[in-house]
């Protein structure tokens, strides 16, 4: 479970960093703009195209929930002569706040530190290949990226995010619609990245902020469910608006399958608490890490 929400905040908070500052409330709604003047508002909005161009590195502390579990207890049959309906033990429903650590490096490098039950994991993508380190599984070797973690890693976004000089990064974006979102106009953005992968993102019609972003689809129950991040709390730092708390949630299939349940996990939060825009970042912190760099903590 650690495993996997690493694994998803990697990936959520790399999106995560599409951020924006507030625009005017009276900016008009509906379909009548076109996809490259939503997002040239965004860039605006968020700080200009210099400023974001001008952002090399970035670090943020925090702590991200994990392990938690709200999910129905299923029941089973009985095994044995005893009448009634055994229930497999739940785990526990409150989650684990887990400090963190993340560095950010153009182009598209990142070290994560995270804590859990007194150690340090350690996961690192150098641009092109990535390690993890994980101790709280007994397994004290640096192990490379699965195939399904490089695919994520391939894909996810710069310090600027998907937006910004998007046509240099070979996106090309089409408006897809008009679609509330927790009750507030979003114009919902289609972006099909120069690898043919498809992800939609919804801006707020008001404020020109990212509201919620498409996730990387998690299997459950041997299907795989879509997944939608949500951006929330955003504060400015060094004239740019950082989203202060991410919310991850799974999605509810639109058909069951036959023998398929549709019990979700809860919803899933990073907390941002400390971000610091270009810090100094060694280029060594983004090497393959050593197997002693991951101590266990008191």
């Amino acid at each position: 479970m650690v495993r996997k929400s690493l694994i998803v905040f990697v990936i959520c908070i790399s999106l995560a960093l599409s951020i924006s500052l507030f625009a005017a409330a009276d900016t008009p709604t509906g379909s009548n703009l076109s996809a490259a003047a939503i997002v040239d508002r965004n860039v605006a909005a968020r700080g200009g195209l210099q400023a974001w161009r001008a952002v090399q590195t970035m670090s943020m502390e925090g702590k991200l929930g994990a392990g938690g579990n709200q999910r129905a207890t299923l029941p089973v049959r009985p095994q044995g002569p005893l009448p009634g309906v055994n229930e497999i033990p739940q785990r526990p429903v409150n989650e684990a706040q887990l400090p963190f650590v993340m560095e950010l490096k153009r182009p598209r490098k990142m070290r994560v530190e995270l804590v859990f039950k007194g150690q340090t994991a350690i996961q690192v993508f150098d641009g092109a290949n990535g390690w993890k380190l994980r101790p709280y599984l007994n397994r004290r070797v640096v192990e490379p990226y699965t195939e399904e973690e490089m695919k994520s890693a391939a894909t996810q976004a710069e310090l600027d995010g998907p937006l910004v000089d998007y046509a240099a990064k070979g996106t090309k974006i089409e408006l897809d619609g008009v679609e509330k979102v927790e009750d507030r106009d979003n114009y919902k953005l289609k972006l099909t990245l120069n690898n043919g992968q498809s992800i939609h993102v919804w801006i707020d019609a008001q404020s020109f902020l990212e509201t919620k972003i498409e996730g990387q689809p998690r299997r459950l129950d041997g299907v795989y469910r879509p997944v939608e991040v949500y951006y929330r709390d955003y504060r400015p730092v060094n004239g740019l608006q950082i989203p202060y708390l991410l919310e991850t949630k799974v999605l509810p299939l639109a058909q069951k399958s036959p023998g398929v349940g549709n019990s979700l996990v809860p919803v899933e939060k990073i907390v941002i608490e400390k971000v610091a825009v270009n810090p100094k970042l060694d280029e060594s912190l983004f090497s393959k890490p050593d197997a002693g760099a991951a101590p266990k903590t008191n």
